[in-house]
């Protein structure tokens, strides 16, 4: 992922950097950091633009892009970058994309941060206003009157950029004036539209804020499972019961219906045994008067 951040001062263009760097794992290009860093590290750009600095001149744009293409080369660059602060011309503009065509490197997007200037000022003007209250110290370059000062030249030299850029279809506007995370979403939106996200990367980053929730699901399901499980034994223990009852109560009904029978059965076998007692002692006494009349 290659991008440009665009915007006026106070368009929030360093903290939506800084979440797209976390986020992504890219590196932010920032000219003012590159030269102290190519002057500390005593490169032969950096060595120039020591001597141009010392003098109090304006470091020249050959060596600012001498510098970035220094940068562009080391490894961390490799996954993307995002360039805020530069380039600030369209001649700018114009050397940065014949050092990126050397590199055959390409531009993905060029992200305009719109804002209402009017609304800035105003923003300006009520933090200044709450901090003397409050009795704290204002600092020299957060007043209205220098934030103004600012605003003219950002449209005088910067703001040609924007139809430099828009001219090769290479600008995407976002509402500057929306909350910090709706910003935020808007421009992950607008890189994941243009294909300029590697996928990879994109994927862990929206498995990151997802762990709490796999592990809450988790929990739900173990509980899920334990609340089966003690649900599976009721049931298993009300079924036994119920068989119990099912065999005793068949057991009780016999017992009391043997009981009803009992007496009858009583009768009829002594009736039985009446009836037999009968036919046996008619039968002796045929058999005597049998003998008699033999």
């Amino acid at each position: 992922m290659r991008i440009i951040l665009l915007g006026p001062p106070g368009s929030g263009k360093g903290t939506q950097a800084q979440r797209l760097i976390h986020r992504y794992g890219i590196v932010q290009l920032s000219t003012g950091e590159m030269l102290r860093a190519a002057v500390a590290a005593q490169t032969p750009v950096g060595l120039k633009a020591k001597d141009i600095m010392a003098g109090g001149g304006l470091v020249p744009d050959e060596i600012v892009i001498g510098i970035i293409s220094d940068r562009l080369d080391q490894p961390d660059a490799a996954k993307g970058f995002i360039l805020d602060g530069f380039p600030r011309t369209v001649p700018q503009a114009e050397a940065l994309d014949d050092l990126l065509r050397k590199k055959r490197l390409k531009l993905d997007a060029v992200i305009e941060l719109r804002v209402n200037e009017s609304a800035l000022l105003q923003r300006v003007e009520s933090r200044v206003a709450e901090m003397k209250a409050r009795g704290e110290e204002v600092r020299v370059d957060d007043t209205p009157e220098v934030l103004a000062k600012r605003l003219a030249s950002y449209r005088a030299l910067t703001e040609p950029l924007i139809h430099y850029y828009s001219e090769r279809r290479k600008l995407l506007t976002v509402d500057g004036m929306m909350t910090i995370e709706h910003v935020t979403h808007e421009i992950s939106r607008i890189l994941h539209a243009i294909g300029a996200l590697d996928p990879q990367v994109d994927h862990k980053a929206a498995k990151k804020p997802a762990k709490p929730a796999a592990k809450a699901a988790k929990g739900t399901s173990k509980s899920a499972k334990k609340a089966s499980g003690r649900a599976r034994k009721a049931a298993k223990a009300g079924s036994k019961a119920a068989s119990r009852a099912a065999r005793k109560a068949p057991k009780k009904a016999t017992s009391k219906k043997a009981a009803k029978k009992r007496p009858a059965r009583a009768a009829a076998a002594a009736r039985k045994r009446l009836a037999t007692g009968s036919r046996k002692v008619a039968g002796k006494a045929a058999k005597k008067a049998g003998k008699r009349r033999a």
